[in-house]
């Protein structure tokens, strides 16, 4: 009880210093929990923004996967660019098992492609065969929406998204659309205007309904659904690839050897690895689900999401330490500026008997009381700025875990205790007849 009266009455006395220890307490603790809230919620706000940018998985035929591999990519796709034909394919009824696998639901979204040279009004042109915004039902009863327009959200387009499906009643040309490059090309083609897809004699008129302007090579190619391009070419339900947008975890080492050679995990490495989202475990398990393919992730981005969360969270941990150790000297000299001129307090409680402990204790309680008051009011402040920079850099609100709160509470805890030991060994050395004799 005497220790919680003195603990109390102190409180009245050097007031300013007091609110001083609680300010510096409750900017680290802002700091603190806004930056480990981030870090704790920021690999699922990166995969997120990252997937904006297109697929990170491609699936392709094994055979052509094979050619890539002995001789590059560039020399696979000049290969098929001689022939303005693929050299294999994929069945595109198998490409609804994409979401049949173990992490079915981390998959997002995806699109089949059959990429091949064909005349567009008389003119040699790459045409693709794609699904623009497809429903697909599963054998489990459930549905889905896929395509490419969640695949090329950053596509500049003028009109609107091509329908996939065909009315084979009316035998209405198909809707596709076109890159600006290839409309300029063609005499300046417009939204409702149609063009004539031809190859090996076969022809299927396509009415224009989207002009795109994606940035890259692709503004030089004729997009339409899948069954006009299989028409005219005679590859009835037959793809050439496969883009896959998947929420993955970023790799680490494990992920990087199970990507070399998945038969030399053992077998605890591969049931952590077969069950983590790893880009290389999904590929791994979307190989499983479809006959004769090989999914391999895009290394720029896997490799960009890997960097990028680093670093990110190097940042934030890196001022999260430097908010601490700020507190810890602003506490450490506030406490040794408030017991120097609460020396001749402490001399006199000593002289009438009280232990170094004791007021050790005391000096102990009083900081840590109002330590506490500037963590709490630190770790509400904290919060909402987690949520202003997740707004602010994601477009969405921050989780704040339970351990973000508890873990910057130890660790101010640790960094007062820290900050107090300089002053409390000054009570230690401090002598009341000296004081008191004012030597």
């Amino acid at each position: 009880m005497f220790l919680i009266r003195m603990t109390v009455r102190s409180f009245s006395r050097q007031f300013g210093r007091r609110i001083l220890i609680a300010v510096t307490v409750c900017l680290s603790a802002c700091v603190a929990v806004a930056m480990l809230g981030v870090v704790f919620d920021v690999g699922d706000k990166l995969n997120a923004e990252l997937s904006t940018y297109g697929s990170n998985i491609i699936v392709q035929p094994k055979s052509d996967a094979v050619v890539s591999d002995l001789y590059g990519s560039q020399a696979n796709q000049g290969s098929q660019e001689q022939s303005s034909r693929p050299a294999s394919y994929l069945k595109e009824s198998d490409v609804p098992k994409i979401k049949t696998i173990f992490w079915a639901y981390n998959i997002t979204d995806f699109a089949p492609q059959l990429d091949i040279k064909a005349g567009v009004d008389g003119v040699e042109a790459p045409v693709v065969g794609t699904w623009f915004r497809k429903d697909i039902h599963l054998d489990s009863g459930e549905s889905t929406t896929v395509g490419v327009r969640g695949l090329r959200s950053w596509w500049k387009v003028e009109g609107s998204w091509p329908e996939d499906g065909r009315d084979s009643l009316t035998g209405d040309p198909a809707q596709g659309m076109i890159g600006k490059d290839l409309a300029a090309r063609l005499g300046g083609k417009r939204i409702g205007d149609t063009v004539g897809l031809k190859m090996d004699g076969q022809t299927q008129q396509v009415r224009i309904v989207g002009i795109f302007d994606s940035g890259d090579s692709d503004s030089s190619a004729l997009y339409v659904p899948t069954w006009a391009l299989q028409k005219v070419s005679g590859l009835p339900d037959q793809v050439d690839r496969v883009e896959v947008k998947a929420l993955t975890t970023p790799e680490n080492d494990l992920a990087r050897k199970a990507a070399r050679n998945p038969a030399a995990l053992s077998q605890d490495e591969w049931e952590t690895w077969y069950c983590t989202a790893y880009p290389s475990a999904i590929a791994y398990q979307i190989e499983e689900a479809i006959p004769g393919a090989v999914a391999k992730q895009v290394r720029q981005v896997a490799a960009l999401q890997g960097d990028v969360l680093q670093k990110t969270q190097a940042v934030m941990i890196l001022m999260t330490i430097l908010s601490l150790l700020a507190a810890a000297i602003a506490v450490a000299n506030l406490m040794a500026a408030s017991i120097s001129e609460r020396s001749s307090e402490f001399a006199l409680l000593k002289a009438l008997g009280a232990t170094d402990g004791a007021v050790s204790r005391l000096v102990l309680a009083e900081t840590a009381l109002i330590s506490l008051v500037g963590a709490v009011v630190g770790a509400l402040l904290g919060s909402g700025v987690a949520q202003i920079v997740g707004h602010v850099v994601f477009g969405s609100g921050i989780t704040m875990r339970p351990m973000v709160f508890v873990l910057v509470f130890v660790l101010l805890a640790l960094t007062v205790l820290v900050a107090s030991i300089s002053s409390i060994r000054s009570i230690l050395r401090l002598r009341p007849a000296e004081v008191l004799h004012g030597r």
